[in-house]
């Protein structure tokens, strides 16, 4: 019995021994000193998914996105009216004279090496402001939002339409002209802009003109958006705030309402994926990550990314979301499903993940039994030999 006991003690004393010369990279915790964590344990509160649930948070996601739309100068484009503004160029025609008209047809230089008409400025697109500094033949806005203008002199032109400073040049001709028939267009838009930044293929501002600009006609005008960009959390600044947008919701929903009619100074941000994505977890055939497709993606679409659960270990009744942890740590949203009532399939294709998701299928009680006979069966097994071989 004593050589047993001996043999026994030898046998726990190598193998507490091998854990610090097994081979392989291991971490020395002898010198680390970790802190007692002394907070009591936060309990959260756990919601069950049920039809109610679902509905709930349907219509809260809409009214959520109603409620993101920024205020704005124009109702809709049918409102929406561009006002002359510093350093717009102008070109002011009075007909039958044109020592007081913009030349037509003359050429000018851009102040590079291009030479080009001012028919042909006025076919650059929107999104291309005039290359150089130098002014074409036409009246350049100054500072103080005025022009001049041979026998009427200073004309306030900025804040005004075209129109209104085609009747105030017409007017102030008057004594001068019998009937003056006069036409202002904007040469070239400088004054105003919107940046369209992010994951668009054609980063870089974009001229506002007289045809009102759009959140759509902006990606549009940049090139469209990448592989990676994420339109539905398109991120609009305006005037020092943000708000966030579905363009999304627009092209496959219909929801007008995102296409917003954008402002100078606006500053159009398109993100790419990263933040849009889920995590799953627990006991699943391939833990994974994967993103929102379009902006959705459900309990059961995660599931089948990460090849299912797992048989013989997960428990059904447990498949939990967790949700909120980046904006409130403290405090997160935790939803549980019941894979085993009669609902929960269609309840798992229509429950509505978001950005960031934990989904976590919990182990099952037989599962956690066993593990812990996986890790003592060794031990238990080298006692016996060992017994054996003294006898």
């Amino acid at each position: 019995m004593k050589k047993l006991n001996l043999m026994t003690a030898l046998a726990l004393s190598a193998f507490v021994a091998a854990c610090s010369t097994a081979p392989g990279n291991y971490l020395d915790t002898s010198n680390l000193k970790e802190e007692k964590n002394t907070q009591p344990q936060k309990q959260y509160d756990v919601h069950l998914i049920t039809s109610q649930l679902v509905m709930d948070q349907a219509q809260a996601a809409v009214a959520a996105r109603n409620t993101a739309i920024p205020p704005s100068k124009y109702a809709s484009t049918a409102d929406y009216t561009y006002h002359i503004a510093p350093q717009d160029i102008l070109g002011v025609t009075v007909y039958d004279h044109p020592e007081l008209s913009t030349p037509q047809g003359s050429t000018f230089s851009s102040g590079g090496n291009t030479t080009q008409t001012v028919g042909q400025a006025l076919k650059q697109p929107y999104t291309t402001a005039l290359p150089g500094e130098a002014d074409p033949y036409g009246q350049t806005v100054a500072k103080d939002g005025t022009i001049y203008f041979p026998f009427v002199g200073r004309v306030k032109a900025a804040g005004k339409t075209p129109g209104q400073l085609r009747d105030q040049v017409a007017s102030g001709l008057g004594p001068y002209i019998k009937n003056p028939q006069v036409d202002v267009r904007v040469l070239a838009y400088r004054s105003q802009k919107v940046q369209v930044t992010g994951d668009v293929k054609t980063p870089g501002p974009l001229a506002m003109s007289d045809v009102p600009l759009t959140l759509v006609d902006a990606i549009t005008r940049s090139g469209g958006t990448t592989d990676g960009a994420d339109i539905n959390r398109v991120r609009l600044t305006r005037n020092g705030k943000l708000y966030v947008l579905d363009a999304n919701a627009l092209l496959d929903g219909g929801d007008t309402s995102q296409n917003v009619v954008l402002q100078d100074g606006d500053i159009v941000n398109i993100p790419d994926r990263n933040d849009s994505r889920v995590f799953v977890m627990g006991e699943v055939k391939t833990p994974t990550q994967t993103t929102l497709i379009r902006g959705k993606l459900t309990i059961a679409d995660a599931l089948t990314t990460a090849g299912g659960i797992l048989d013989t270990d997960a428990n059904p009744r447990q498949i939990f979301v967790m949700r909120g942890m980046k904006d409130n740590p403290t405090q997160p949203e935790i939803y549980r499903l019941d894979m085993t009532k009669p609902d929960a399939i269609m309840l798992s294709s229509q429950f509505q993940l978001k950005p960031l998701d934990v989904v976590y299928v919990g182990t099952a009680a037989s599962a956690t039994f066993n593990r812990v006979l996986q890790q003592i069966l060794p031990t238990v097994q080298t006692v016996f030999y060992l017994k054996q071989l003294t006898r």
